[in-house]
């Protein structure tokens, strides 16, 4: 079937959803709007329930920092894991070197123990931590925020001596990702920019209405061109050029998040069995308008129009990127963050 004959097909097929025309209408009002964020409060949802108050009290600690950023940061070192241990033996959630720990921690929960593992004493840690390189580095030109990451990432010392982000291409990502994925976590205060490759997108999940799911199917041929649910969503972008990562937990972060009520063709849809833990995400679908989405949604089943609320579990959407980050994200690697001395 022609393209140009995808959108009056679908809104035939949303008259059961009460939604005819809804698709072309949407896909229309696709363009190039301007993004715009919040920097100061987080998305509900896009952290673990149980860190979301520390970071958003550790986020205030000084003016280059705030909670989303925050966020993207300790999501960068160990995405959220409180046991991680990096190659170079830096620990817990934010990633410090035992040896370098006791510069940063002060007890903060009433235990009265400075415990590098856990989460509600190494995110003040860490926010401490960043305030003092951004003072130490607020003399060096350019971005404050970008030069305090690369600091925090590649220590001071390189910081002063490049006067900004080293040319070091681990550090340039890291700042890179933590600023690309700070929208992924910032509550919108605006309208979010919508994706003029959207419609793409859309068309190559369409293409794929029929096919039998596949539970780790990507869509290659030793898959048989099958899908599972986030095979299908990555494959669908990949298709137009923007790379989203494989699962679909981690999709949760390729975008910042859109409110139900400016939910456009092309958003990721996501579904969890705890709404209040991202990690409990479980399925995701390409919404294409009128409360509907193409999805892959189980074995025995094949790639289909779901309307969203069949999926108990909402837990909300995702605008991907235009620039998007270096995946994998939150895998420990060495840095001189976990070394660095005051």
């Amino acid at each position: 079937m022609p393209r140009r004959g995808i959108w009056i097909l679908i809104g035939v097929l949303f008259i059961p959803f009460g939604v005819v025309g809804a698709v072309a209408l949407a896909a229309v009002a696709i363009s190039g709007s301007v993004l715009q964020t919040q920097q100061a409060s987080l998305t509900p949802g896009t952290v673990p329930a149980a860190y979301a108050t520390l970071i958003e009290a550790a986020g205030a600690a000084c003016p280059q920092m705030s909670a989303p950023l925050l966020a993207a940061q300790l999501y960068q070192e160990s995405a959220f894991d409180p046991k991680a241990v990096s190659p170079a033996g830096a620990e817990g959630i934010a990633q410090f070197l035992p040896g370098t720990w006791p510069n940063w921690s002060s007890p903060q929960d009433g235990d009265g123990k400075q415990d590098i593992w856990n989460p509600a004493d190494a995110i003040p840690a860490a926010a401490r931590y960043d305030c003092a390189l951004a003072q130490q580095v607020s003399k060096i030109a350019g971005d404050q925020i970008n030069n305090m990451l690369a600091a925090y990432n590649a220590g001071p010392g390189a910081v002063e001596a490049a006067g900004g982000v080293p040319a070091i291409a681990e550090t340039q990502n890291y700042v890179k990702n933590i600023r690309i994925l700070e929208q992924a976590f910032a509550a919108p205060a605006g309208t979010v920019a919508t994706s003029d490759v959207a419609v793409r997108a859309i068309a190559f999940a369409y293409d794929r209405l029929g096919t039998p799911y596949l539970w780790g199917g990507t869509g290659t041929a030793a898959d048989n061109g099958e899908f599972d649910c986030s095979g299908l969503t990555q494959a669908a972008y990949g298709s137009v050029g923007v790379t989203i990562p494989r699962v679909a937990a981690d999709q949760w972060y390729a975008g910042p998040h859109v409110p139900r009520a400016q939910l456009m063709p092309g958003d990721l849809v996501f579904f969890a069995y705890n709404v209040n833990d991202p990690s409990t995400i479980h399925h995701v679908g390409i919404y294409v308008g009128g409360g509907a989405m193409i999805d892959a949604p189980h074995t025995g089943a094949s790639i289909r129009f779901d309307p969203i609320d069949t999926f108990g579990g909402y837990i909300g959407a995702v605008r991907p990127y235009a620039q998007v980050p270096t995946w994998p994200i939150g895998q420990p690697t060495p840095s001189v963050s976990a070394s660095a001395t005051p």
